[in-house]
């Protein structure tokens, strides 16, 4: 039965503070695969951590091993746009994430 995890991920050292997120290098092959993985149901929530440079994904999965692999192949993590900063499980205590 998977888990769910919170995993933080943060701007890489190729990330162009100068320009916003949609003018980033390969900003479309990027976008193509979040949408992927959404329509597969990889995750339960995604969305930036205001005033901070991370994003937030709320991931169901069997374990750590299968987020990296899956995040691993995100063309913004292939050229150092994204890193994963944090993966840990989580454990909701009140509400649902159904």
């Amino acid at each position: 039965m998977p888990r769910v995890f919170a995993v933080i991920r943060s701007r890489g050292p190729k990330w162009n503070d100068a320009v916003p997120m949609e003018q980033q290098e390969d900003w479309r092959g990027h976008a193509d695969f979040m949408n992927a993985l959404a329509a597969q149901g990889f995750f339960l929530l995604v969305g930036p951590l205001e005033g901070s440079r991370d994003v937030l994904l709320i991931v169901p999965a069997e374990d750590e091993d299968e987020i990296k692999r899956r995040l691993a192949v995100d063309c913004w993590v292939e050229n150092g746009l994204l890193v994963t900063a944090r993966i840990s499980p989580w454990q909701l205590r009140i509400g649902s994430v159904a």
